[in-house]
């Protein structure tokens, strides 16, 4: 059942994406502003949403896996970090073609960027913990205790361009201010689909590898102490 899913979330995500694609592409105008380059706004801003979807459900099932010690609950949440790192991940190259090509530089140091940028090295900083703890339980509660760490640099990320008086190059949330065009609308929505998707479909993947991985691991653990 969970492969039928995995496929069908992958083909669905596939054939919405390169819909979407097109769209941006070939039948969306250039902005008056910004010319071409804006349209890696419907990877960008995206990729930054899903990420923060993902990281969500990675704080939720944290803590049921602290409440219940139900490894299902730790499965699921390195599962979700590990897709949302990626996505973060692209947030910021995407973040950073576009600055290169609007501001003149790759990398400002405000607010923004580097409260995402700290949110990257979070999340990447839980992924490398995890190896280094052999025992099961342990590694599963200090893992749960630095994704729901980490997890308190959302809010800074979310609320960096909304602050009053903090100086910031990044443009402010169009989405709130009505400033994105009718029919950039559709083709944004679209792409946030199209990443939840493809995400999704990975998360079941990693899922399913995390599980098969425990179980192999148990049976490991078992003839060791036979």
């Amino acid at each position: 059942m969970r492969e039928k899913a995995v496929y069908v979330l992958g083909l669905l995500a596939a054939f919405v994406m390169i819909f979407n694609l097109n769209t941006v592409f070939n039948k969306l105008p250039d902005e008056a502003m910004q010319g071409a380059v804006y349209r890696i706004i419907f990877i960008h801003v995206p990729a930054a949403i899903d990420a923060d979807i993902f990281f969500t459900v990675s704080l939720l099932t944290a803590v049921l896996f602290l409440v219940t010690r139900k490894f299902i609950w730790d499965s699921v949440t390195v599962s979700c970090i590990e897709v949302g790192t990626m996505l973060v991940f692209l947030n910021l190259v995407t973040g950073s073609i576009w600055g290169r090509n609007q501001w003149g530089i790759w990398w400002a140091w405000d607010l923004r960027m580097t409260s995402q940028l700290m949110c990257f090295l979070l999340y990447l900083g839980y992924l490398l913990v995890r190896p280094a703890i052999a025992e099961p339980t342990q590694k599963a509660t200090l893992s749960a205790i630095v994704a729901i760490f980490a997890y308190a640099d959302i809010p800074l990320v979310l609320m960096a361009i909304r602050l009053p008086n903090v100086r910031t190059q990044h443009p402010g949330p169009v989405l709130e201010t009505g400033n994105l065009a009718p029919a950039f609308r559709a083709p944004f929505g679209i792409g946030i689909l199209a990443l939840l998707l493809m995400g999704t479909a990975l998360v079941l993947v990693r899922l399913h590898q995390e599980t098969t991985r425990r179980e192999i691991d148990s049976l490991r653990r078992e003839l060791h102490a036979a």
